[in-house]
Formats: C-alpha cells, structure tokens, sequence
C-alpha cells in the first residue's frame, strides 16, 4: 500500500492547478463499454468510476485522495485505473488518518480546487465527522457566502455482510440533521453517475453514502444515463414503480428490498408505489405527498435504527403537512433493530428490515388478515 507525503493545501493546489490537460472528448472504458450494442447494463461500481473517470477529465480541478484510491485502485475498486490514467497528482494516496486528509481536502476545497474525498466506509468518517460538519458545512454560513467549500465525501455506507456492529452503520440520518450538508444516496447505476456527477459539479459539501452490497449489482441503463453531461439533480426522488394501494419510501439498498416486497404484494392483489428517494437532504417531499394523495397508505423503510431515522422525519413532515387528511392509516415506519449489529449471519439477518418485514407492514397498514 503506498502512501503520499502529508501534503499541505497549498502544494496540493500547486500540484493540481498545473496538471496535465487531458482529452476531454474520452470517456470511460466502462462508460464506453456501456454504450456499445448489446451491452445495456453496467454495474454501480462501474458507473462511480466512469463518473469518476468523466469529472476528472472535464474540470482539472477535480482530484481523488483516500486511503488506497490509488495505487491499489481502491478498497472496492470503485477508483480502478484512475491513478494509472491520472497520476499522482489526480489520484492520491493518503496515510491512514481520517481527519488528516479530509482536513486537506476541506482546505483544498477552499481554496479552490473540487477534492472526492474517499472513505474506505463511512464508519471511519467518525474520525473525521469535526471536518465534515464544523469546516466543511459551516463555512458558507460563517464567512457570509464568501468561502465555498464544494467538495464531496463518499465512500460505503450500512450494513454490507459479516462485519458486526462496528462496520454496519447507517449514517444517512446523522448527517442529513446538518445545514449546510447535503446527502446523496444512490440505488442504480444511474442514481451513482448521475448523482456523482451532480455532487461533485456543486458548490455545496455533499455527503455521498453509497452500499457496498450494491457495487457488483448489475442495472439496465440509458443511452442517456451514460452521456457525459447526464446529471441527476440532489434534492429529486424517483418513483421506481408506480402503485395505487400503498407508498413504500426507501433509499439506497432499500429501494431493492422495496422492489421485492412489491413482488411478493402482487400476489395479495396489492399493488405497492415504489419511491427512491436518491437524497436524503433535501428530502423530496412533494414527490411523497403526491403518492399518498393517490395511495392513502404510507410505509417507510430503512436498515438504520428507528430512532431519530429518515422515516421519522418523512412521518413527521406527512402528518404536519397537506397529505396528512389524505392518510386511511397510520404512516408505519420499517426499520433495522435498535440494537448494535450482530455479526452472526442469522442475527444480522433479523437485525436488517427484509421484504417479508415490509410485507407484513402492508398487511397490517391496509388490514389484510393472514391466511
């Protein structure tokens, strides 16, 4: 594993606002993979790389730092090649010091530059949580719009499989209570470059959770997802299936677990609304408000805890809003246990919120007895 010099911000600005130009007209092989005849699909981690890929081509300023990105091509080779293409001053390896190096992307984003800031998982991002809330969000605020920190920290979010309590943590809900953040959390490999490139092109620090059970999954994707300047913009969900009985409202690898609970729902005659909410903050409520006035049902899921989660906020926000008289039930929230993860595979299995849980919701959301 190879590690850079602790640099400061000023050699890094150096270092990277007089790189070498590139051909800005190449895009990724994965992308170019992608866009070839009977090829349509691409996998999330390829998609974070070909988004990757495309922003560093397109704007110098735009550099990778984070443990291992580099050299060994990422822990999940999400950065594969980048370094081989981009070099050292692009794609850099750090020290193993959260805070170190996201204290040097904070300053190289205020000075000027666009870093992606990597954490192997976003459970290592406790070490540097001071930079991400206190420099990073607050900045705008306190210098009175004068200092833009446009930077973006990403890295693998929640509960992959077998890594116990201490690896397993959804952050989604920590870091979408604070302004001046905003946070991202893609399902497809559409949500992953769109979002990614969006995230990275704004001027605002973004939080960008993605799922390390995810990377491998393969998606259909457009001609028009694969374009170099397709972008999703933060702040929109997206109604993955359209439904009139009941809304299920997820995000990340919950949108999967939505999807097969839907399938399951079929069978009962249950014809279940679908929403991916792709961000976290802002939470696209008015796409949320528009199903429940069609459904009246509405069921929230997620695999972090239930207490102070995404779905107590969309609960919260439905019923002091419009579409609370729209409601036939109570908002039911599924959730992951609140307890700490277990690392046996049959414990961690109870401790996440499966299809058959979200089933069971629906059926005692639109009182339908069990057989």
């Amino acid at each position: 594993m190879a590690f850079a010099g602790r640099l400061g911000v000023s050699k890094v600005a150096q270092s990277i606002v007089h790189t070498r130009n590139y051909n800005l007209t190449k895009i990724s092989a994965a992308a170019a993979a992608a866009q070839a005849s009977g090829n349509k699909q691409l996998n999330v981690r390829d998609a974070l790389n070909s988004a990757l890929d495309e922003e560093l081509a397109r704007d110098e300023r735009v550099f990778i730092l984070g443990e291992e990105v580099a050299q060994y091509d990422g822990a999940y080779k999400v950065t594969k090649n980048l370094w081989k293409k981009y070099g050292d001053e692009r794609v850099i390896d750090t020290p193993i010091t959260e805070m170190g190096f996201a204290g040097v992307a904070v300053g190289a984003a205020m000075a000027g530059l666009r870093p992606v800031c990597e954490f192997m998982t976003w459970n290592f991002a406790m070490q540097a949580i001071d930079h991400i809330i206190n420099s990073a969000a607050k900045t705008l605020y306190m210098s009175a719009g004068l200092v833009k920190v446009p930077i973006v920290f990403r890295g693998p979010n929640g509960a992959a499989a077998g890594v116990a309590a201490q690896h397993s943590q959804d952050f989604g809900p920590w870091y979408a209570q604070c302004p001046g953040l905003k946070v991202v959390a893609p399902y497809s490999s559409e949500d992953a470059r769109g979002l990614l490139k969006s995230a990275i092109r704004d001027d605002a620090p973004v939080v960008f959770l993605e799922n390390e059970i995810l990377y491998g999954l393969p998606f259909d994707i457009s001609g028009e997802a694969m374009d170099k300047e397709f972008l999703i913009p933060i702040g929109k969900a997206k109604v993955e299936k359209q439904g009139k009985n009941v809304t299920l409202v997820s995000y990340s690898r919950g949108v999967q677990t939505c999807i097969e609970a839907a399938k399951e729902l079929q069978k009962l005659n249950v014809d279940a609304e679908v929403i991916n909410l792709r961000s976290l903050r802002p939470i696209d409520l008015d796409t949320i408000i528009q199903s429940v006035k069609k459904t009246n049902h509405l069921i929230t899921v997620e695999q972090g805890w239930p207490v102070c989660g995404i779905g107590s906020e969309i609960s919260a926000s439905i019923v002091e809003g419009e579409a609370f008289n729209y409601l036939d039930a109570p908002i039911l929230r599924v959730t992951g246990a609140d307890v700490p993860m277990p690392y046996a595979k049959g414990l961690e299995a109870m401790a996440l919120p499966q299809a058959h849980d979200v089933v069971s919701a629906v059926r005692q959301c639109l009182n339908i007895r069990q057989n």
